[in-house]
């Protein structure tokens, strides 16, 4: 079923004929608030007043007191923001293989039926079959367990 979308707000889309519905999907996880939540439209209008977008080249403000908020309610490090869910992964897995490499020891645990992002590393990553056509050879170093099942973990854990 192909869903124009007029509008949304909260967990609500309309079409073009003015139907509601719920929106289970909420764009693929990536609206966890909902659609144009107050806070978060507040927030981007401020920001936008300010400057849209600058690179990594420059020290960003908004960044780094997110950055040290991070650090206090996480663990002490570092911060990386990236631009996607795909490109955070990409490093996530290069961090993996760089700690492992020479020693052979650059396994990574996915899940079957995941999503992890559309580039070579990511996709490799992704336990859906459907998502590798057209792609291989994937990167290697992957295993998959059964999502929601530690035993399939397990399993798959070792010195290696």
């Amino acid at each position: 079923m192909a869903i124009t979308v007029a509008r949304a707000q909260g967990k609500y889309i309309w079409d073009l004929s003015g139907r509601k519905y719920l929106d289970f999907i909420s764009g693929i996880s990536v609206n966890v608030l909902g659609h144009r939540p107050p806070a978060v439209v507040k927030a981007v209008k401020d920001q936008l007043g300010k400057y849209m977008h600058v690179s990594n080249l420059y020290t960003d403000m908004t960044q780094e007191k997110y950055a040290d908020l991070l650090i206090k309610k996480t663990f002490p490090g570092k911060v990386f923001f990236s631009n996607s869910g795909t490109e955070a992964n990409e490093l996530a897995i290069k961090f993996v293989r760089k700690a492992g490499e020479g020693k052979n020891k650059f396994r990574i645990i996915s899940f079957a039926n995941s999503f992890h992002g559309r580039s070579m590393s990511t996709l490799s990553a992704t336990g859906q079959k459907k998502f590798h056509e057209g792609f291989r050879p994937l990167l290697t170093g992957f295993d998959f367990a059964k999502f929601n099942d530690i035993s399939s973990v397990k399993k798959l854990i070792s010195p290696r």
